[in-house]
């Protein structure tokens, strides 16, 4: 299938149907909270990646833990550790217990377990957009790096959908610093109504650029009818990956989302980097843009009763398959956030 990804691995030259060992890759620590691999020689394996805590604001792309109970946090949701009590984890960030269990549909009888990820404090509604009162008919945006036409559309108070249409673009345009986008006023038809003024801009854990292609994959999750089961599987697969970002670069010829390989017939570099495609192409079935030259989730059969990893690895063909299993709590809050 595809190749050795940055988190990942995949042996040189592998087939959906073949795992070999490999070299793994090395990644620097100097931002904290950056998810850490260490290289120890040519087949060395990766070092397990730092768990630290969720804060409102991710630094970068990493693991999600919990963090110590020892004083009032801002952190947005937790990892429940051994011995936890819903109990201590509002007392340890100056919560109401009875906001927690609100927050995370829990009843007073309900029992925690290791690895749940709780929410602290529910959603924040979006700010308003401001000085709508002058706002003009239609605005120009001048594209930044980073930027995302789902924040393009928040910031100025429209739908995500206006903007495509205002620039001719469709949900798999890829825009580029320098460009100049026109976004119409909500007097134009852009009012955001159920898309921008529902869901927050980022979930726990994930920055904007990772919550927009969270979004992206949870759409066409429920475009092609695909379960919750298996829309948390892609999004804990392409975090495992990429940490849900299109990467340009990879291990060998590894690029996008979910780390496809060229050379292994998962579609040329331009065709993998198209985030729409790569997506459909990892849920494969009936509307699989490889037809049947690649097997995604929806070709394994039995793929609904494995567990998390296994159907993941199913697809993937990881030279590390339990690493998946560690996105199967955070993967359920992104959906639940997000989708």
């Amino acid at each position: 299938m595809r190749r050795l990804s940055p988190l990942s691995a995949r042996p040189h030259g592998y087939s959906p149907h073949t795992t070999r060992a490999r070299g793994a890759l090395a990644w620097p620590a100097a931002v904290a909270g950056t998810i850490a691999l260490a290289l120890s020689g040519q087949n060395a394996a990766h070092a397990a990646p730092p768990a630290p805590a969720l804060s409102a604001v991710p630094p970068a792309p990493r693991t999600l833990g919990g963090p110590t109970l020892t004083a009032t946090t801002s952190a947005v949701s937790y990892t429940v550790q051994p011995g936890d009590t819903v109990w201590a984890i509002a007392r340890a960030h100056g919560l109401d217990t009875a906001a927690i269990l609100a927050a995370n549909a829990l009843d007073a009888s309900a029992v925690i377990r290791p690895g749940q990820v709780l929410a602290l404090v529910p959603a924040a509604p979006p700010a308003p957009p401001a000085a709508a009162e002058s706002a003009p008919s239609a605005r120009e945006h001048h594209v930044r790096p980073g930027d995302t036409v789902s924040g393009i559309a928040a910031a100025h108070g429209v739908s995500i959908d206006a903007v495509l249409t205002a620039n001719g673009l469709t949900r798999s345009s890829i825009i580029y610093p320098g460009e100049t986008l026109r976004v119409p006023a909500p007097s134009d038809g852009g009012a955001t109504g159920s898309v921008a003024s529902t869901a927050p801009a980022t979930a726990p854990g994930l920055d904007a650029e990772q919550s927009e292609n969270a979004r992206l994959i949870i759409r066409i999750g429920r475009d092609l009818g695909v379960s919750d089961h298996g829309i948390a599987i892609a999004l804990g697969t392409a975090m495992q990956e990429s940490w849900l970002r299109n990467l340009d670069w990879g291990d060998r010829d590894s690029l996008g989302l979910f780390q496809q390989r060229p050379s292994s017939g998962w579609g040329t570099r331009e065709q993998i980097l198209d985030r729409d495609r790569a997506t459909r192409v990892f849920y494969g079935g009936a509307a699989d843009p490889n037809g049947s030259a690649t097997r995604g989730l929806l070709d394994i059969p039995g793929w609904e009763g494995m567990a998390y990893a296994d159907a993941a690895q199913a697809v993937q063909i990881s030279a590390y398959p339990d690493r998946y299993a560690q996105w199967e709590a955070p993967a359920t809050v992104w959906l639940a956030v997000l989708g």
